[in-house]
């Protein structure tokens, strides 16, 4: 099936972004062994690894946090994969693996309103978290060097030392910019269009996919999702980084120096020579 694909650009084949029939089998066994005896290995198998899910499972354990719509926690995700990890994992490599929707939660600010955040369940988290450590070293070397937030080996104290330096050089006249509702208006088709420039498995752009349409549970009401990354799941920060990356390199093409982290952008400029302070 295909259908009109209204937001694509020049330069960003989208090839009308709904997955083909012939796109949703995955990779068939025949075709992983013929990776296998070349020597090749699918970039779904990569993020299969028993090394990297063992490595994902570490880290959703560590960081905790609530249940999601199933209401499994995570001490309780390790008895459940030594019970049904083969099943799991079959059901992501012939594509049949289903996310469950997330669980909105609200968050107060501090200056008032709520932030909607999504709770993935514990299981994707890990699976989430097992995306993320392949295809980070893949676009981390596609970033800006003004992008701060959600980075390896970066934080927002780096973010702030860099804007300092942008002010003793002169640049002391800031904007401060914040997208409104930016993590729940990210157009979908878009953002696959910009993962597909570095990702070519169609078994892990199929997952992504799946990810973002697996729908917010809010009081036992299930809602599709038809754009927007949930804030709270383990891929959205690496989803939103790409998708602002072009942000980042129009602001640099128009001579601007910034600091940006997550959603949230600062961009500086030079003082008028009139309005310099004798």
């Amino acid at each position: 099936m295909r259908r009109e694909q209204k937001t694509a650009e020049a330069g960003c084949p989208c090839e009308g972004m709904v997955e083909t029939e012939s796109n949703k089998g995955a990779r068939s066994v025949a075709a992983l062994e013929t990776e296998e005896k070349d020597g090749a290995e699918s970039l779904l198998e990569r993020v299969l690894h028993r090394d990297n899910l063992n490595a994902a499972y570490k880290r959703v354990k560590r960081n905790g946090g609530a249940a999601g719509v199933d209401g499994m926690t995570v001490d309780e995700m390790l008895p459940y994969l030594k019970e049904h990890k083969d099943e799991l994992l079959a059901s992501i490599r012939n594509g049949k693996y289903k996310p469950q929707p997330v669980r909105r939660v609200e968050i107060p600010k501090p200056d008032g309103g709520v932030r909607m955040l999504g709770v993935p369940t514990v299981i994707d988290r890990m699976i989430q978290q097992a995306l993320v450590q392949v295809l980070q070293p893949i676009f981390e070397p596609t970033f800006s060097d003004n992008s701060f937030g959600f980075r390896p080996k970066r934080s927002a104290h780096q973010a702030m030392t860099k804007a300092k330096e942008y002010y003793e050089q002169g640049y002391t006249r800031v904007v401060d910019l914040d997208l409104a509702k930016y993590f729940d208006t990210v157009n979908h088709d878009l953002l696959i269009c910009m993962v597909r420039e570095q990702v070519k498995d169609e078994a892990v752009i199929l997952l992504i996919r799946k990810f973002l349409r697996s729908g917010v549970m809010v009081n036992g009401l299930l809602s599709p999702t038809k754009e927007g990354t949930p804030q709270g799941g383990n891929l959205s920060p690496l989803l939103s980084n790409i998708y602002l990356t072009r942000f980042d390199r129009l602001l640099e093409s128009r001579g601007h120096k910034f600091v940006r982290y997550a959603d949230d952008c600062a961009p500086r400029r030079r003082r008028e020579a009139t309005e310099q302070v004798a």
